[in-house]
């Protein structure tokens, strides 16, 4: 599966991920952690999106925006975490369509998280800075455009990266240093010309990343300008609590992927790539919906009411 020989050339048709560690014990200690941190990921990501559904009092703009959030992180973990299997066994291979396909859902799911931080930041802005007109602003006309723009945004993205992998040659090394099929990698093993495969998606996600962290701080700029206007502490108060939970989010999923994807690769190594690579895709995912679900009362209220009516009913 590994390897066609062709004329003087050896064409690899599959790669061996080499995973976290080779350390047996810890292999077997990571896959328990990694188990159980995928599994709060799935339980809590759709207990969000069902108490979204079913609760009328959440059917507002920013509850569908962080419905479609939850869906993402459920994607963007599923894609790689099935390679938890890395950590039990010694070799783990994977042929070059299902390195394609992994590394194109990664991105999809990823580029949507993006779009859809961005556009609950505007959300925020709307509701904060022009609160009278948010119904026309936010309408459901409005929120399927974003939810557009973040899918085929994400569409783009990943087509890009999965385009660019095809077009690159494998005839070596065929062993990615890496728990999943990650771009950087993939592409150090690459014997062909990749200049140009290596810069289209660079300057894909690169846009992806400016674009949306410049609509995110911009609309906090005003919100924060808006708050430092307030007359009332309380008013202040209210309007800043409706944020920490969305700038929480965005810190940690920026602050992760600007390390891989902005910092020079000299500044850090292989291994150090690997832990924060878990970080944004693995333990993210899980963490958002205790984020927004613990600092929003809302939501605490609508499952405490739902949790009243199954047990009273």
């Amino acid at each position: 599966m590994e390897s066609l020989v062709d004329g003087n050339h050896t064409a690899v048709t599959g790669f061996i991920l080499l995973g976290l560690t080779e350390d047996p014990t810890l292999r077997v200690i990571l896959f328990m952690v990694i188990l159980c941190i995928y599994l709060v990921t799935i339980s809590g990501n759709l207990s969000t999106i069902i108490l979204i559904r079913i609760s009328s009092q959440l059917h507002h703009p920013m509850y569908f925006f962080l419905s479609h959030l939850a869906l993402a992180d459920v994607g963007y973990s599923s894609s790689v975490t099935p390679n938890i299997v890395n950590f039990l066994v010694e070799r783990h291979t994977i042929s070059c369509h299902g390195c394609a396909i992994q590394l194109g859902s990664a991105v999809f799911f990823g580029t949507v998280e993006c779009f859809l931080l961005a556009a609950m930041a505007y959300d925020r802005f709307v509701a904060i800075c022009n609160p009278l007109l948010y119904s026309t602003k936010m309408s459901t006309q409005v929120c399927n455009q974003l939810f557009s723009v973040a899918y085929v945004g994400g569409f783009l993205n990943a087509s890009s990266f999965t385009i660019s992998f095809f077009s690159l040659s494998f005839c070596g090394p065929n062993q990615v240093n890496h728990f999943f099929c990650d771009f950087a990698p993939l592409v150090k093993l690459s014997c062909s010309d990749v200049s140009i495969p290596a810069v289209v998606p660079s300057f894909s996600a690169g846009s992806i990343i400016v674009v949306t962290v410049f609509v995110i701080a911009v609309s906090y700029i005003y919100i924060l300008i808006t708050i430092l206007k307030m007359r009332s502490t309380e008013g202040r108060h209210k309007a800043f609590s409706t944020c920490t939970s969305h700038i929480t989010a965005v810190t940690l999923f920026y602050g992760t992927i600007t390390f891989i994807y902005v910092l020079p690769k000299s500044s850090y190594s292989t291994d150090q790539n690997k832990v924060v690579s878990v970080f944004y895709m693995v333990v993210i995912p899980m963490l958002n919906p205790l984020i927004y679900s613990l600092r929003n009362n809302e939501i605490k209220g609508a499952l405490k009411r739902q949790l009243d009516r199954k047990i009273f009913s």
